[in-house]
């Protein structure tokens, strides 16, 4: 049997401690250096969503000016289709026409569509008449989905109630203001509510001042403007206090 000399034996010895060493060393680091814990996750998943929500907010802000774009864009088709109806008819705009199937600020379309460049029956295909925001009032779907209201959002002023201050059948040269008359505009309104900048959410109620509609004047404009509300009567029932730049009185 062979026995190991002085100098083996020392250095075996020397490669056991040095092994012995790193064991230590390593062991003490991954004391040192947990893993992944639950804390940690923790303040991953709030930080992504937070990150999440900063890249959404300008994501959702530029989704509804698209929409509030689209609806002004429709609104001023609309519009120019309703002058030019006046324009054919001895400058006279829309009024209530035996046959019509609802109220002539609905049923108005029927007679300007066409100048709009549809033709047929209506439907809900009738995307020039339609607001991407409308939400519908009493109904449980959009005004521009309803047969009830001619499958479109926007409202003629041409309100038929007694005492009503609205323009349906007059002469364009008797409207002694057209740069603040209004011609169309979003149903809201008429409340008023918003569909684009709304205080209420997605309900529609209560009616409150200064909610913004797209409203479209008779000199041919159209605008996103605040609405007068006195607390008790609908804003189409009445022009406005001094302040506001509209009115729905001919003169």
């Amino acid at each position: 049997m062979m026995r190991t000399s002085t100098p083996e034996r020392f250095r075996d010895s020397g490669n056991r401690e040095r092994l012995r060493r790193r064991r230590k060393t390593s062991a003490r680091r991954a004391r040192g250096s947990p893993g992944f814990t639950a804390t940690d996750l923790l303040v991953t998943l709030a930080t992504a969503a937070l990150l999440a929500a900063l890249i959404g907010i300008p994501i959702q802000r530029a989704r509804r000016q698209a929409r509030l774009s689209q609806c002004l864009d429709n609104l001023q088709k609309v519009n120019r289709a309703v002058l030019s109806f006046a324009t054919d008819h001895d400058q006279t705009l829309p009024g209530l026409r035996a046959g019509d199937g609802g109220e002539l600020q609905w049923w108005y379309k029927e007679q300007v569509k066409s100048y709009a460049g549809l033709q047929g029956p209506s439907s809900t295909n009738d995307t020039v008449f339609a607001c991407p925001d409308d939400r519908g009032y009493t109904d449980p779907i959009p005004f521009h989905r309803s047969a009830r209201f001619d499958y479109g959002s926007y409202n003629f002023n041409g309100v038929l109630i007694p005492g009503a201050p609205s323009i349906p059948g007059w002469t364009l040269g008797a409207i002694t203001d057209p740069k603040r008359t209004l011609l169309t505009m979003e149903w809201t309104a008429h409340g008023p509510l918003s569909w684009h900048r709304s205080r209420t959410g997605r309900k529609n109620a209560p009616f409150y001042r200064d909610a913004e509609s797209v409203v479209g004047f008779v000199d041919g404009r159209v605008a996103l403007i605040p609405i007068y509300y006195d607390g008790h009567t609908a804003a189409y029932l009445r022009d406005p206090i001094p302040g506001y730049d509209y009115r729905y009185s001919g003169r």
